[in-house]
């Protein structure tokens, strides 16, 4: 199917490299009315309030938008809801390609406790942590205390760089975990965290992987993204 209309469920400099190469439709936020992607897209369509929770993660308001400008499909970039399986069924539900994973995979992999019990499950090493998404403010300080810090404590819905929060010291546990959830729910829609411990000297080695939803995938080699900043890479290879 040849796309004549995509719509980019997101905001800054991811959506305007998908709107480069694309030429695409976007929306913003009322507090985005003036940002460089909405001057750089050209037709961008507000769908709510400056906050996240008002806007970005409104699901409604992104389909309702996509249907103004009469978009085939939608890219959701990153964060937001591009990890949200049910944000990926609503788009299929509308009619329209969603520019991702299918919702079965989302729910697999977008939620990162369920993608850390899968790759357990598979056999693969990985960080020692608690066991399984947390909510609970005084549930999540009695693990960390259990595991010892240092403890990085991670949005199950996180991405971008965002939800995630480095306890180094006792003084600042309560404080850091009532910072994670408050970011984990404003910016993702939800409140779980996943806790890990901390590897301060570990390199951050990705592999790309991009496949076609009919069985055709390939990867693009291995990645350094080990040199970053607010846990967002500086460089990648």
């Amino acid at each position: 199917m040849k796309i004549k209309t995509l719509l980019i469920a997101n905001r800054g400099e991811i959506a305007c490299r998908i709107a480069r190469t694309a030429r695409a439709s976007g929306v913003h936020s009322q507090a985005d009315a003036n940002a460089l992607h909405v001057r750089e897209i050209g037709k961008s369509v507000c769908i709510g309030a400056g906050p996240a929770s008002e806007s970005y993660l409104k699901i409604d308001a992104v389909i309702a938008a996509a249907r103004s400008v009469g978009a085939d499909a939608i890219h959701p970039g990153y964060g937001f809801l591009a990890e949200n399986a049910d944000f990926a069924r609503a788009v299929e539900a509308a009619g329209m390609i969603f520019m991702g994973p299918t919702p079965e995979t989302l729910e697999r992999f977008g939620d990162k406790a369920s993608a850390k019990d899968a790759a357990v499950a598979a056999g693969i090493p990985v960080v020692s942590g608690a066991q399984g998404a947390r909510s609970n403010p005084q549930e999540i300080a009695q693990e960390v205390r259990k595991m010892g810090l240092p403890v990085l404590l991670k949005a199950v819905g996180g991405g971008g760089g965002r939800g995630q929060r480095l306890v180094t010291v006792e003084a600042t546990l309560v404080e850091d975990i009532e910072g994670a959830l408050r970011e984990a729910k404003s910016t993702f829609g939800s409140e779980g965290l996943l806790l890990e411990r901390f590897l301060p000297e570990a390199r951050h080695v990705e592999v790309q992987i991009a496949g076609d939803g009919k069985g055709h995938v390939v990867h693009l080699f291995e990645r350094d993204c080990t040199l970053q900043r607010r846990h967002q890479k500086v460089i990648e290879e």
